[in-house]
């Protein structure tokens, strides 16, 4: 892997990890899916994740948000090794987690309110009125004042990714992790939700994860790309440093994302 140079933050130190990912493998059967993975996620950064379909980015964010354990290596979140965790360990760690998923799984049968209001409500001891200025407060957050007693049928494809971010909010999570947050949109509202991300890391003081196959329009609101080909991470540095590298790998999934032909060759995603 080449791991490019960390720009200082105006520091003369780099910043700390809120996460660090060592030597990483997971097997399923025959397949070799993650194959050696290292990252570094520097605290208050957005680190994106790009690579060919079935290079592994999902299965390796199914592993930093503790759903999937590895085979062999270490994922350390916070300065803890969660890979020496339990389970009753691994849960407490979730705690940190926000996660938005890649179809943003929301309850139909819910308002936005009872969507964004449901970890609050099965998972603490709030009031209701506790929980109803968290939420009002969240919804205003992401550009959804007056939408809460809509259902999500009754709301255009961003305006939904919009509340399944408000949930992934709503406890003030440490981490945010995001699986192609702007599937489905179009590129009008797949910018505006690139843009809300970022305006959110920022508000919320948040470590942000995300997986995209936005490329390259999602690295103008990322700090770090790491870009993953055949279970490893084949590159990682700055935006800028990675988009003027000599990779060849790098940029043939460049150039065949730009021409939609995208490399389908390798393992599960």
């Amino acid at each position: 892997m080449a791991h490019l140079t960390m720009t200082s933050n105006g520091n003369d130190a780099p910043a700390a990890n809120a996460i660090e990912v060592r030597a990483l493998r997971r097997r399923f059967d025959h397949q070799q899916v993650l194959n050696g993975v290292d990252l570094d996620v520097p605290a208050g950064s957005i680190v994106t994740i790009v690579g060919p379909s079935g290079c592994g980015k999902t299965v390796l964010l199914k592993h930093l948000n503790l759903l999937l354990r590895p085979d062999s290596g270490t994922i350390t979140i916070d300065g803890v090794n969660v890979t020496r965790l339990g389970w009753r360990g691994i849960d407490a760690v979730r705690e940190w987690f926000g996660m938005l998923f890649q179809s943003g799984a929301l309850f139909d049968s819910m308002t936005v309110y009872e969507n964004v209001a449901f970890p609050l409500v099965e998972k603490t001891s709030q009031t209701k009125d506790q929980i109803r200025g968290r939420v009002i407060e969240t919804l205003q957050a992401v550009g959804l004042e007056g939408m809460d007693n809509k259902y999500p049928s009754e709301l255009s494809g961003g305006m939904q990714k919009r509340a399944a971010l408000a949930r992934a909010l709503i406890r003030r999570p440490k981490i945010l992790m995001l699986d192609e947050p702007t599937t489905g949109l179009d590129p009008t509202r797949t910018g505006a939700i690139h843009h809300l991300i970022r305006k959110t890391q920022k508000d919320f003081n948040l470590t942000a994860v995300m997986v995209s196959h936005d490329v390259p329009a999602v690295f103008e609101v990322s700090d770090r790309v790491a870009f993953m080909h055949r279970g490893r991470m084949q590159l990682v540095g700055t935006v800028e440093q990675v988009m003027s590298s000599s990779d060849e790998e790098f940029k043939r999934f460049l150039a065949g994302r730009a021409s939609g032909d995208e490399d389908n060759s390798t393992v599960s995603s």
